[in-house]
């Protein structure tokens, strides 16, 4: 059943990478799917889909993130490898795999392993399709997407499962989802990318709904990005400090509510448990956890990137040491296919090269037009804006 399911992952995975190559490397991409299919083992197959997808990363976006960086953000700055959005991918496949491992050894039901890996897939299969209608469709506006993402958070809290007090979670075809998961760590990182009157509504709509379901772990990692935004930032905008404390402010009315959800086994407390199922299973799930802030502590190497990197860290810091302290899903490592896709959708809000980045402009202080919004200022700061 495993190597089944495996060996389909890696058949899943070698497509996707297939449909991100550029036309001039169509064969390249037809190669490897006939070779993941005389695989016979679904360990080789996988990792061989892996490279694969790591070859098509580079070839489609990590190899540009290189050259743009090297050209427009800071010459000064160390390497990213194959850029952070083929790292990204990377440990999340990792990570979830890793999780895998863990759920196999405790002897979990082969569903649970199943479910993650057909979100993993579904995730992988989403970002390929967006890579390949990318040239056909205009380039959405940030701060719109963020602004039509906040508003499903408070449908969520209005009309969603409540288990125990708690209304977190929806039900789509009788799994339950947990959308907050999805789509938080995205309008954050929307918000770190550039800050507007959308992007700012879409952070006071999330801190509302968190405070209300509430959820004690995902209103700490919307203030956690926050605080790693502000501190991240060479003069922290008012705008940044506003979201920061209504944020604050929305952890610390679920700090006042009851939160009484029991832990599930694969799903909450697995950073402690794993250890007394066996030393490995525990190693794999801190290192799986580990992996998850790993994208964003490279792109904090570089500075003109710097607060997007400590907003993706701290965020997914936040989750994870949320899971460690209590009754919280432990993400990718654990049972779970939101944190999965929320994973992968942050993707949609790293920067990709000269498209997007940040870089230190001379004599902005603040970016927004508008009455009753920011003005101009003259100085000489870092300041969020497209580039």
């Amino acid at each position: 059943m495993i190597d089944r399911s495996l060996r389909a992952l890696a058949a899943m995975i070698v497509a996707c990478a297939a449909m991100m190559l550029p036309r001039a490397s169509r064969d390249w991409g037809a190669a490897m799917r006939g070779e993941v299919r005389g695989i016979s083992r679904g360990g080789e197959a996988l990792l061989f889909a892996l490279g694969c997808l790591v070859g098509a990363c580079r070839e489609v976006c990590g190899a540009a993130d290189l050259d743009d960086e090297a050209l427009v953000d800071d010459r000064s700055g160390p390497p990213v490898g194959l850029g952070p959005r083929a790292l990204l991918i990377g440990c999340a496949v990792a990570a979830v795999l890793l999780g895998i491992g863990h759920m196999a050894a405790g002897g979990a039901p082969a569903t649970m392993m199943l479910m993650n890996l057909i979100a993993l897939a579904l995730g992988l299969l989403l970002l390929s399709t967006t890579s390949l209608l990318r040239p056909f469709a205009p380039r959405p506006d940030l701060g719109s997407l963020s602004l039509l993402l906040a508003p499903l958070l408070l449908a969520t809290t209005l009309g969603g499962i409540t288990v125990d007090g708690a209304t977190r979670w929806i039900r789509l075809s009788g799994l339950s989802i947990q959308p907050s998961l999805i789509l938080l760590p995205l309008i954050l990182l929307i918000f770190a990318r550039r800050t507007s009157p959308a992007s700012l509504l879409a952070v006071l709509l999330s801190a509302v709904a968190l405070a209300l379901q509430p959820d004690r772990a995902m209103a700490g990692a919307l203030a956690a990005g926050l605080l790693a935004l502000a501190l991240a930032l060479a003069r922290p905008n008012r705008v940044t400090l506003f979201a920061l404390a209504a944020a604050l402010f929305g952890f610390v009315a679920t700090l006042a509510q009851p939160d009484v959800q029991p832990a599930m086994p694969f799903v909450d407390r697995i950073l402690w448990t794993a250890f007394e199922l066996h030393p490995l299973a525990g190693v794999a799930v801190v290192g799986g956890a580990v992996l998850l802030v790993l994208p964003g502590l490279v792109l904090t190497t570089v500075p003109s990137h710097r607060p997007v990197g400590a907003v993706f860290a701290a965020t997914w810091f936040a989750i994870v040491a949320a899971a460690a302290l209590g009754n919280y899903p432990t993400p990718l490592v654990g049972y779970g296919g939101s944190a999965i896709l929320g994973y992968l959708a942050c993707l949609w809000g790293l920067p990709r090269g000269a498209a997007f980045g940040w870089q230190p402009t001379a004599g902005v202080e603040e970016c927004w037009t508008g009455d009753g919004w920011p003005k101009l200022k003259s100085a000489t700061i870092s300041t969020q804006r497209d580039i």
